[in-house]
């Protein structure tokens, strides 16, 4: 065996990050390089001159949405509280180094074939249960269940063994190497064994994270009190973090101009000159791609079964336009799903398909059509509204027709796992900022075995399967990255708009907020100053 990191843990890092930032760092064909925090373009200094982090205080996180319990294990809008409650193995720092959390130090063995993780000694969850490897044991097997949606399943059923050696070491035997396995490690949050039917219904969730569940009132948020038993010492800063649902989009940013809110992720493109312009907030941005907005098509539905229909729909779109009116200018207009960071990432494919209405009205005419009707199914937000009227009206330039369909967050998201989609929807993914892999073996809209497109194809199956298991360094996966792409462009049953981090909106004197690689919020290092 070869070991790959063994260190005392560490505070999340922070850099500043500049916008459309390129250049990532592979590790051992583990990953690519990514920010793990955000700091705003005028960063005010932290409070007085001297001032440090220091304690207490609660933090009011505006969000659009609800928590919705049933898609716990499920990456979605909704999982910004995970690493509030729970923790993870592993995360990765700026450069997509592995960085110690529940695991400590870990071995991988040369044959891609295991891995033996040491467990970090002296955490308790917050009903005072010992943390032991039976827990992570637990965890892979709770992915491993279809009833949890989990979108990493695949790489948590290559696990298929299990050792443990005493209560805090354990190795993890595979059936098959993937390079993507400290992805499904940041990704899995680890839950408490006894109560997890508990959790997916929003009646107790117990973990081992800096803050513990004190109320869930549907449709209002959630109330998080400080883990006083934390496993890192003098952490978290912040008595409590209440998470509260602000869906109108002028009252969200009036909470945070006001003070009543200090943090938010949920601002619409078009609100955030206002922000920029607020003394007292600080407009922060991911530039790691945590996320895409994309025009996802049924392959189904006539005529969209009709690869040349569809790449006429990926040319009738400006993306330039909703990069600029709709989302504020923050993001980069893409026709591939690859953020700049990515080993996955090329020019070439950025550009592949450009704003060319008279070619799309030619790519229609050839298929036979020169007017169309269809459904669009959008999340009934502002910013989403605003990317699916952009859509509408693009389209119809073109003789499509587009009918919006208004839905909540959660039934969009069940629709999306469920593979219920009308011809059209738009909502935002992830999974392109880790190992390029996983997007195919594992985001909804592209899995390879069950893709809400309902697109099949033994040739991408083929493609995503060696990607998965092939190192992730050299010509070969290099090779197999540009095979993807080739494929997702030339099928386009999904058309990417726009690459899209996080963009934070924060009271400038709060200090210390971070995101792991799947947006789940991190307040360990968090203080109020100034």
């Amino acid at each position: 065996m070869t070991e790959l990191y063994s260190s005392t843990p560490t505070a999340p890092s922070r850099r500043t990050t500049l916008r459309a930032a390129g250049g990532g760092t592979l590790l051992l064909g583990l990953g690519l390089a990514g920010c793990r925090s955000a700091v705003s373009e005028a960063e005010a200094p932290a409070g007085k001159a001297g001032a440090g982090p220091r304690r207490g205080g609660t933090v009011t996180v505006a969000v659009n949405s609800d928590f919705t319990p049933s898609l716990l294990f499920a990456q979605s809008g909704q999982s910004l509280q995970q690493r509030l409650i729970y923790n993870t193995l592993t995360r990765y720092d700026d450069e997509l180094k592995p960085q110690p959390e529940l695991a400590t130090s870990w071995d991988y063995a040369e044959d891609g074939r295991s891995i033996t993780l040491r467990l970090r000694t002296g955490v308790t969850f917050h009903d005072g249960r010992p943390f032991t490897a039976d827990d992570v044991v637990f965890a892979v097997k709770n992915l491993q269940n279809p009833l949890r949606a989990a979108q990493l399943r695949a790489t948590a059923a290559a696990v298929t063994g299990f050792e443990k050696r005493g209560d805090h070491e354990l190795v993890l035997r595979l059936a098959h190497p993937v390079n993507n396995l400290f992805d499904l490690f940041e990704f899995m949050i680890i839950t408490d064994r006894n109560s997890v039917e508990d959790a997916v219904t929003g009646k107790k969730l117990n973990g081992t994270g800096p803050f513990r569940l004190t109320r869930w009132s549907p449709g209002t948020g959630l109330s998080l009190t400080r883990n006083a038993t934390y496993w890192q010492p003098d952490r978290p800063y912040l008595d409590g973090v209440e998470l509260r649902v602000v869906p109108q989009a002028d009252a969200l940013l009036s909470s945070l101009r006001t003070g009543q809110s200090q943090l938010s992720f949920s601002v619409p493109g078009k609100n955030l000159a206002v922000v920029a312009s607020t003394p007292e907030l600080a407009l922060s941005e991911y530039t790691t791609g945590g996320g895409a907005y994309y025009l996802g098509v049924n392959t189904t539905v006539a005529p969209l079964n009709d690869k040349t229909v569809r790449q006429a729909l990926a040319r009738a779109i400006d993306r330039e336009r909703i990069l600029k009116q709709v989302l504020g200018g923050y993001g980069l207009a893409s026709a591939t799903p690859w953020p700049k960071s990515s080993p996955a990432f090329t020019e070439a494919g950025r550009t592949h398909y450009t704003y060319d209405p008279g070619k799309a009205r030619e790519l229609l005419k050839s298929a036979g059509h020169t007017r169309l009707d269809l459904p669009l199914l959008h999340i009934n937000l502002p910013g989403d509204t605003a990317v699916a009227e952009a859509i509408q009206y693009d389209l119809k330039q073109i003789g499509v027709q587009v009918t919006l369909q208004p839905t909540d967050p959660a039934t969009a998201q069940k629709n999306l796992i469920s593979q219920k989609m009308p011809g059209l929807w738009t909502m935002s993914h992830g999974f392109a900022q880790v190992q390029p892999s996983t997007l195919a073996v594992s985001a909804y809209p592209f899995n390879e075995a069950k893709n809400t497109s309902k697109f099949r194809s033994a040739a991408y199956t083929k493609i995503v399967r060696e990607a998965w298991t092939t190192p992730g360094t050299g010509a070969r996966a290099n090779a197999l990255r540009q095979q993807i792409t080739d494929t997702l462009l030339d099928e386009a049953f999904i058309i990417d708009l726009v690459i899209r981090g996080a963009v934070q909106v924060s009271a400038k004197k709060l200090h210390g907020v971070a995101l792991n690689k799947f947006s789940y919020l991190n307040l360990d290092d968090a203080y109020l100053a100034g």
